[in-house]
């Protein structure tokens, strides 16, 4: 007998929008005495989530803020490198990825901060998970959801927007 997966949105375009939003007020409000803010979203749908929280940075912060790309392969995330190559010494820096799962792609994430001296980083996920395998918390979360380790959260984007967030 074959099984059918069934898909069940945990969050409506519309509720992942009112998230971006309340994210941003979050990070633009601890960030408030930072020169500059780096946001780093993840190859892949961390980009998106990444630039549609620039675009409600960009209406509240007083701050510059710089966008790159952390380009990693999540399978294999040996070789991560920042896009464009940038210098984060002495810089607040958020680093931004779709879902967090056990905290292992946040983690390697990480790895170019660690030959240089940044002020803090901070991370933040549109969807948390709590199956932490990994030393790292995550700082901003548009929903906490407890799931079983079967189950699966996915992020759906089209052309640069968000679309909702799927448990299946």
């Amino acid at each position: 007998m074959q099984t059918v997966q069934t898909k069940n949105c945990v969050m409506s375009q519309e509720v992942a929008m009112r998230k971006m939003k309340r994210m941003a007020l979050e990070v633009a409000e601890r960030n408030s005495e930072e020169p500059e803010l780096v946001i780093a979203g993840i190859t892949g749908n961390g980009e998106v989530v990444a630039k549609c929280l620039v675009n409600e940075l960009k209406k509240l912060a007083n701050f510059r803020i710089t966008e790159v790309k952390i380009e990693l392969n999540k399978k294999d995330p040996v070789d991560v490198t920042f896009s464009p190559s940038i210098e984060t010494e002495n810089k607040a820096i958020v680093i931004v990825d779709d879902v967090s799962n056990t905290g292992k792609t946040m983690m390697y994430a990480m790895k170019p901060l660690l030959n240089t001296h940044p002020k803090k980083i901070q991370t933040l996920v549109l969807v948390e998970r709590s199956h932490k395998l990994f030393p790292v918390q995550t700082d901003y979360a548009g929903l906490s959801i407890t799931t079983t380790l079967q189950e699966h959260i996915s992020v759906e984007t089209e052309k640069g927007e968000i679309r909702g967030a799927w448990l299946f």
